[in-house]
């Protein structure tokens, strides 16, 4: 996985603290190119917007946000062909920027 530094400090409503943020190889080439700019859809995670997931998905990140025992995990859909997932890791040591079919 490549590290890369992305710009948070201005989130507003951050309501919880990501630790390391890395992004996947395949998330990291598409930065490269300027075909994804995964600045928006971290704020939005960790602002707790959990993008494209049904209602029991969302409930149960919301349930992981108050009691800090499992992770938290969202979808963007970024356009048509394109979908990115962000998971926080349970103990919120790690968020990780990936593409579904790097899970």
């Amino acid at each position: 996985m490549a590290a890369q530094a992305l710009s948070i400090s201005q989130t507003p409503s951050l309501r919880f603290s990501p630790g390391q943020v890395v992004m996947t190889i395949g998330v990291d080439d598409l930065v490269q190119q300027g075909r994804l700019n995964p600045t928006p859809y971290l704020r939005r995670h960790l602002g707790g917007d959990w993008g494209d997931l049904d209602d029991s998905d969302r409930r149960q990140n919301d349930a992981a946000l108050k009691s800090g025992e499992d992770r938290l995990f969202s979808s963007y859909q970024v356009t048509p062909g394109l979908k990115l997932w962000i998971i926080t890791e349970w103990d919120r040591s790690v968020t990780t920027l990936l593409l579904p079919s790097e899970y």
